[in-house]
């Protein structure tokens, strides 16, 4: 018996054999796809648009900032574009929205203002829902001016001291009057005073007392 003959004779085993295997590796395959599989979610089966107005208001409300004049609000009222807007806060603290007419958003939380804009439109809306988000503190900056390499307005927190704002302009320029920077800061009687500040002494341990926590509206001058 030839060897072509003996290849020839089992060519038909061979074509078995491999399509058996195939269907072996593709049955395994499918079985680790679907044990890899993540489970639905328990919001699965909630509309779409629902469940993007909740991430909307889990990422934006807001438990500590307060809002004050001239923030600029977002007020978004889901399925309400009539009554959603952007709107400033004016100067006596103040906003107006339809429906809702005028109410005091300075002094409030975005979460203390999102409850108070809805039970005001319950009245008109079946259980709307509200969402307040700060587009621009502009109630919350300290200006700094003079020779620091980045001179501008900075958001300001409960901590910002003198240093810090120095740090976010990027430091000094040449040739700055490290020895002579002052805040200049407007009280709530509309009268103004300047607050000294030596950047040397403060670094050196000196003086720490210096180096005090900025608030709204200060303007850091260094010469």
């Amino acid at each position: 018996m030839t060897r072509t003959f003996v290849v020839e004779t089992m060519l038909p085993q061979i074509r078995t054999a491999l399509i058996l295997l195939m269907l072996v590796i593709i049955g395994a395959a499918q079985s680790h796809a679907a044990t890899q599989a993540p489970l639905p979610s328990r919001d699965a089966n909630k509309p779409e648009d629902q469940k993007s107005s909740q991430g909307v208001r889990a990422a934006n409300s807001d438990d500590s900032y307060v809002i004050g004049a001239n923030d600029i609000l977002a007020v978004n009222v889901w399925k309400e574009p009539d009554i959603s807007r952007s709107v400033p806060v004016r100067s006596d603290g103040k906003i107006s929205l339809p429906l809702v007419g005028e109410l005091q958003a300075s002094g409030q939380t975005p979460r203390q203002l999102e409850q108070e804009i809805t039970k005001r439109l319950q009245s008109y809306i079946s259980e709307p829902e509200v969402t307040v988000i700060v587009q621009d503190s502009k109630s919350k900056k300290v200006n700094v001016m003079g020779m620091v390499v980045r001179p501008g307005a900075y958001l300001l927190t409960s901590s910002t001291t003198v240093l810090d704002a120095i740090a976010m302009a990027g430091g000094f320029k040449d040739f700055a009057k490290q020895k002579s920077i002052y805040i200049l800061r407007q009280a709530a009687d509309g009268t103004g005073k300047r607050i000294p500040f030596n950047y040397k002494e403060v670094i050196k341990g000196k003086n720490s007392n210096q180096n005090i926590r900025l608030e709204a509206g200060d303007t850091l001058v260094v010469p």
